[in-house]
């Protein structure tokens, strides 16, 4: 599999210290990949200069070969790449149906014009249904639970087909059921052709679902291979451990 993504000697430094340290990593396409670390390792960081949050001191990433390094996070989403955060961010008081509807990139003075084109209607429709929310299209996003909340922000990002998703610890804070739910959502989607690059500290959830592992530590790559093989490496187990 060729890279869909890459980072290239990636550096940011907030008041002295080195956040992210010249990190370099490759995310091939159709893979599922997870990047894990210890807390502060710079995973966030990583992910917020990636798509656009948060400018790079150094270093350079590249999308489809091409240098998007600082990209408007908009354009980014519009290019194919697009995120979910770990806290997730829904409009809570638009619709189920309507933050769908704006995520296809529709103010919200067009919500129900004849503007709002027939086949993102369509889609977000398709989208209801796939992720059980149908039942709940009418409500208002703060009505949701905080799983709810987790697909309809998944299933927001879904609305600009994108070629790779960046998911911020999807399983954080929600219930085994729930889990299962999204992981059952990500192979569904990796198998029709999108590329996941997955934040997670459930390695459980990682060990399942993603290969390759990425381990970063002190703002850098130390380890990149199969689920297997990232249990028993003793840099890992270092920088976990403390050792």
């Amino acid at each position: 599999m060729s890279a869909l993504l890459g980072v290239d000697a990636v550096t940011k430094v907030f008041g002295g210290v080195r956040a992210v340290d010249g990190c370099s990593l490759e995310v091939a396409e159709g893979s599922v990949t997870a990047l894990v670390g210890p807390n502060g390792s710079g995973k966030t960081t990583l992910f917020n200069i990636i798509t656009g949050y948060l400018g790079a001191d150094g270093g350079r990433v590249t999308f489809a070969g091409r240098d998007v390094t600082g990209r408007d996070p908009g354009r980014l989403y519009r290019d194919g790449l697009s995120r979910t955060f770990q806290q997730a961010r829904v409009f809570p008081q638009l619709s189920v149906l309507e933050n769908l509807v704006v995520a296809a990139g529709y103010g919200w003075t067009r919500l129900f014009t004849p503007r709002v084109g027939r086949a993102d209607r369509e889609r977000a429709d398709e989208l209801l249904d796939e992720f059980r929310l149908a039942p709940v299209a009418d409500l208002l996003a703060a009505e949701l639970s905080y799983g709810q909340r987790k697909l309809l922000e998944f299933a927001a990002v879904l609305m600009s087909s994108p070629r790779l998703v960046l998911l911020d610890e999807p399983t954080a804070g929600v219930n085994p059921v729930m889990i299962e739910t999204m992981e059952r959502h990500i192979r569904s989607r990796n198998a029709a052709g999108i590329t996941f690059l997955i934040v997670e500290h459930d390695m459980t959830f990682v060990m399942r679902l993603c290969d390759p592992v990425i381990v970063l530590d002190a703002g850098r790559q130390i380890f990149s291979g199969r689920p297997d093989e990232v249990q028993n490496n003793p840099l890992v187990l270092d920088a976990y451990l403390g050792g």
